[in-house]
């Protein structure tokens, strides 16, 4: 009787597994837990980079975002009242740092972004304001609201401008969701920018015409 234990059984290779298989995916696997993930993908932009320029010998009319002695409307939602309070004030801090006194500046809070057209349309009509600045936000919900309230408000304020004549910033935020209100609620200042600058541009324009 032999005292060595016999030799194990070679195992064989599964069925349609080639010999080597195996370790060549567990190679793969290790260089696959290797390499870095893949970087997000990034967000698109808004808008495209660098600075615009008139070529040179051509006649410029530029206005510039200067106060004076402008007075200036506001038209402002009070419907998402959070954001929209935010974006007054920064409109109100940007008049101020323009020059414009408190009582050059009147302020007409309207229900929703849906009322801010014919609020701004009575303002410019009055002819007292050298520019209308209009200020809400409208977040998208689950239903179509969202697009009828944002085209509306956009087209109507830009209605009252052209049929006024009377310059129309367009202040409004448009969101897919509330979170989103916070990077940009710059948007305020922003309108007030426009609206000066319009209406500087547009005195130039008739001081022009009339040498």
């Amino acid at each position: 009787m032999s005292d060595r234990w016999p030799e194990p059984p070679e195992l064989e290779d599964p069925p349609g597994v080639e010999p080597g298989d195996a370790a060549e995916d567990g190679a793969a696997a290790a260089d696959a837990a290797a390499e870095p993930a893949a970087a997000e993908p990034e967000a698109p932009r808004e808008h495209a980079e660098g600075e615009f320029r008139v070529p040179d010998g051509y006649g410029v009319l530029e206005g510039r975002p200067e106060g004076g002695r402008r007075a200036v409307g506001i038209v402002v939602s009070r419907f998402n009242g959070a954001v929209t309070s935010k974006l007054l004030e920064g409109a109100l801090a940007e008049l101020d740092q323009a020059g414009i006194p408190q009582d050059a500046i009147t302020v007409m809070p309207v229900p929703g972004a849906f009322e801010l057209p014919i609020a701004a349309m009575a303002l410019a009509k009055t002819r007292r304001y050298a520019c209308i600045v209009a200020l809400g936000c409208v977040i998208r919900g689950d239903t179509p609201h969202f697009d009828f309230v944002a085209g509306e408000a956009a087209s109507g304020l830009q209605l009252a401008a052209l049929e006024t004549g009377v310059p129309v910033a367009f202040g409004v935020l448009t969101l897919a969701e509330a979170e989103q209100a916070d990077d940009r609620l710059e948007k305020g200042a922003e309108a007030v920018r426009t609206g000066l600058e319009m209406a500087d541009v547009f005195a130039q324009l008739r001081a022009a015409a009339q040498r």
